[in-house]
């Protein structure tokens, strides 16, 4: 995948700005990532090989992961993953049929990650595939209700077919192991912001992941560094990965979060408030278990506070049925 620098902060640039995210079909799928290995540290945060052997236990689930020779998956490498995660999830939520085998774009892939689309672009693609089939994982953690022991590639098999000569990647095949799957299967996954294919080193991803599973149905999730520390999968000593939450909190690069550091070494992850609570219409559980069904798979939490911001942005009209309003802006919203 792209090279990124990680001493570098901020966001990386928008590289498709032209791309209608909301009309295309190949990028109408949002970002989607499974719950499994947004808990557990599976992915390497090294921007340079990582052949070391990763054994971690963390509430009963056990996790061992072997890389090969050419090192552990990336992070970066992930957004293979979610990007064919996204594009089932979209096929299962139209009620189309689906299998463990995708026939892929590779030019699609790359834009829809945000990477730019040049010939070594190209190239990186493949080592992250490689990377991806390579790296072995033994595990009891549970999928769609199971818990079994077993060990697995995160993708089963991959194939290139590219114009003769050496030419550009004309498709690309995918098969996802059993265990990823499972998971779309059973839609245990969650939608993630655009805003994740920009974020610049690997501890920012990977926090934002966990961040985005334990803050997702509540306003603020606190954690202590060693806990994050332990979750995120870091290699660094515990006082570098302070060191980097501190510079996090100074560059607030997480979308859709703010974050602080509290007495007791402890973190605080919170969603910006960006309406007036007193004014804003709020919705019972009646109404979101109706926009759960409206828009299956989708955070519905992510989409009220949405919907308010738009709400605010339109100078707070006043609505005499808000509950209506909300459902049918979903409405356009999915049918978009």
């Amino acid at each position: 995948m792209a090279a990124i620098s990680p001493a570098s902060g901020g966001l990386l640039p928008d590289r498709h700005p032209t791309a209608d995210f909301f009309v295309c079909d190949i990028f109408d799928a949002a970002p989607k990532d499974d719950l499994g290995t947004m808990e557990h540290p599976i992915f390497s945060l090294s921007t340079r090989p990582d052949r070391r052997l990763l054994s971690y236990t963390h509430n009963g689930t056990s996790i061992d992961v072997v890389p090969s020779v050419k090192g552990r998956a990336t992070i970066h490498d992930k957004d293979i993953l979610i990007y064919c995660i996204s594009q089932l999830m979209s096929a299962l939520n139209a009620g189309r049929a689906i299998s463990r085998t995708l026939h892929l774009t590779a030019h699609d892939l790359l834009v829809a990650t945000n990477r730019d689309t040049s010939g070594d672009s190209y190239s990186r693609l493949r080592e992250a595939f490689e990377r991806l089939a390579g790296t072995r994982i033994t595990t009891n953690m549970t999928t769609d209700g199971l818990e079994s022991t077993k060990g697995f590639g995160l993708i089963e098999a991959w194939e290139i077919v590219r114009k003769s000569r050496g030419g550009r990647m004309i498709s690309v095949t995918v098969t996802l192991s059993e265990w990823l799957f499972r998971a779309v299967q059973s839609k245990a996954v969650l939608t993630l912001d655009r805003a994740y294919f920009r974020l610049r080193k690997p501890l920012e991803r990977r926090i934002y992941e966990l961040v985005r599973k334990h803050c997702g149905r509540q306003p603020e999730w606190r954690v202590s560094v060693a806990t994050l520390h332990k979750k995120s999968g870091s290699a660094s000593p515990l006082r570098v990965f302070r060191a980097a939450l501190r510079r996090m909190i100074k560059d607030a690069p997480l979308p859709g979060y703010d974050m602080d550091e509290e007495p007791g070494d402890l973190i605080r992850f919170s969603r910006p408030i960006v309406v007036d609570r007193d004014t804003a219409p709020r919705f019972g559980t009646d109404v979101l278990d109706q926009a759960r069904a409206m828009a299956p798979g989708l955070d519905v939490y992510a989409l009220e506070a949405e919907w308010r911001t738009f709400w605010v942005q339109s100078g707070k009209p006043r609505l005499g049925a808000p509950e209506k309003a909300f459902l049918g802006w979903l409405k356009g919203r999915v049918k978009r």
